[in-house]
């Protein structure tokens, strides 16, 4: 499913009282280390996991799985020590207070305790403040760096709503993350299917429990 887009004017706009995605595939940005990963390390670390299991690392099947393997972990850590907020290079000043929501993000991350991948996708939205917004594919693009590392869930989900706090200065901001586990799905309790939602918030969202209610309710 591709990530669906909503901008709802006006709606869980401030008090009166108060002041007032898309699916893509991103290329290792400049900033990143990967570049300073350690190809020939990783590909000897794998060529002995192979011997250690058994396996000829010379024969024509795992001739080439070790450089493989390698520039797989560049790939799926490429966002190691980036800010994510980095992500948000650009800002718009609009005449908006209302919320602004991107849901269905998809993202692939790498499980930091069993080195498995965990999938899913990510919803995130905020309010504006002071008419300050970004460009909505800047909003997939912090997720798809806080998964491009060594992460739990949990944390990601944090990160991800505080890279839009910090680049942005959102007044509100909810992120919820449903994901499949492979450490649960394909090894220990081995329940594939069973997914783990995790959510953060926010400002607003985080202070008034009847805004978090109604903003939970675009998520379901």
């Amino acid at each position: 499913m591709e990530a669906t887009v909503t901008i709802l004017p006006r709606a869980l706009r401030r008090k009166s009282d108060e002041s007032p995605a898309t699916k893509f595939s991103s290329a290792i940005p400049e900033n990143s280390l990967a570049r300073k990963i350690d190809i020939e390390k990783i590909t000897s670390a794998v060529e002995m996991i192979l011997e250690a299991i058994g396996e000829d690392p010379k024969r024509a099947g795992l001739i080439d799985t070790p450089q493989r393997v390698a520039r797989l972990y560049q790939e799926l850590c490429y966002s190691t020590g980036v800010d994510a907020s980095s992500e948000i290079s650009c800002k718009f000043q609009e005449e908006t207070e209302g919320l602004v929501l991107v849901k269905d993000i998809d993202f692939t991350s790498l499980c930091e305790h069993h080195l498995v991948p965990f999938m899913g996708r990510a919803h995130v939205a905020y309010l504006p403040s002071n008419g300050v917004i970004t460009g909505l594919s800047k909003i997939a693009r912090v997720v798809e760096l806080t998964a491009r590392r060594l992460q739990v869930q949990e944390r990601m989900t944090e990160e991800i709503a505080d890279a839009i706090v910090k680049g942005i200065g959102a007044q509100a901001v909810c992120v919820w993350v449903e994901a499949e586990h492979m450490c649960m799905s394909m090894r220990g309790i081995k329940k594939p299917g069973a997914k783990t939602v995790t959510t953060a918030f926010r400002g607003l969202f985080k202070e008034d429990q009847q805004m978090r209610t109604e903003v939970l309710s675009y998520l379901k």
